[in-house]
């Protein structure tokens, strides 16, 4: 696999697949790796474990499901002064779960991993969702909460519009979207963040790291096989774009922007012999 010269990588995928390491564990040694070189993951798991502490010795012997997400919607919210960040939601560091610790605020969903460490610790079994475009979390199906704001519980109604919202209409609501996702899909989005974060601030050398990050976990993804394949070429490495984009093509021989790749394929071979 290409991601395998990509020596930053290597490391990063071969923690993601220790079992011993947490998801808090990974997501701060995904800071490490890209952003934060001399980050201590041990500090900011101990961190983290004193605020479950303290909400655990705040809490009374009612261990109801409502009782306990009242409490912790007022535990995170109100008392330590989580928030959703309104002002600058695509700013690449609001993936990173030590800044987002330290600052207290962050996008749905790194707020959304907080949220359900603090709720394991007192006994409440939280699971996040694959939810299209804004991370959220269940309890049982009965209750889907959104940590972005405030621990919200949404209906169905909600979720359809923030659908609509966030993809014009165009995508209808489907119980598949409350399905729970695993650790490594919630590493994978995350780096799908910021792959689209650093490609819009045009820095490719630190999208493409995101990008060899998902292929070491999912090596078949279509999608970020096309992904490495335009930008290898927007970096001039042509052959290995060329590479890329011919595997994109044989992975999804249907997909609907087949015939723009060809055009892109025909176009770096030209540029590659000029």
């Amino acid at each position: 696999m290409s991601q395998d010269f990509d020596p930053i990588v290597v490391e990063w995928i071969s923690y993601v697949k220790n079992s011993r390491y947490t998801l808090v564990e990974k997501c701060l040694k995904l800071s490490q790796t890209l952003e934060y070189p001399d980050l201590n993951v041990r500090e900011y798991v101990q961190k983290l474990d004193q605020l479950k502490e303290d909400l655990k010795n705040s809490l009374s012997e009612v261990k109801n499901p409502t009782y306990l997400v009242s409490m912790l919607n007022e535990y995170m919210f109100d008392i330590l002064g989580f928030s959703g960040d309104h002002d600058d939601y695509y700013n690449p560091k609001n993936n990173f779960l030590n800044v987002v610790l330290d600052k207290k605020s962050g996008i749905p969903i790194m707020l959304s991993i907080i949220y359900v460490e603090l709720a394991k610790h007192i006994g409440l079994d939280l699971r996040p969702m694959g939810f299209p475009s804004h991370f959220l979390v269940k309890f049982s199906e009965e209750l889907i909460l959104d940590p972005y704001n405030r621990g919200r519980l949404l209906s169905i109604e909600d979720l359809q519009e923030i659908l609509d919202r966030n993809y014009g209409g165009s995508v209808e609501f489907s119980p598949d979207f409350l399905n729970e996702i695993g650790p490594e899909q919630i590493l994978i989005r995350i780096c799908r963040n910021l792959k689209n974060s650093y490609i819009q601030s045009f820095n490719y050398t630190m999208a493409m790291h995101c990008i060899n990050m998902i292929l070491g976990i999912e090596p078949d993804s279509p999608e970020e096989v096309r992904d490495k394949g335009i930008l290898e070429a927007r970096l001039s490495n042509y052959y290995l774009a060329l590479r890329s984009l011919n595997r994109y093509i044989e992975l999804a021989p249907e997909a609907d922007d087949v015939d723009h790749i060809l055009d892109l394929i025909r176009d770096i071979k030209e540029r590659a012999i000029q």
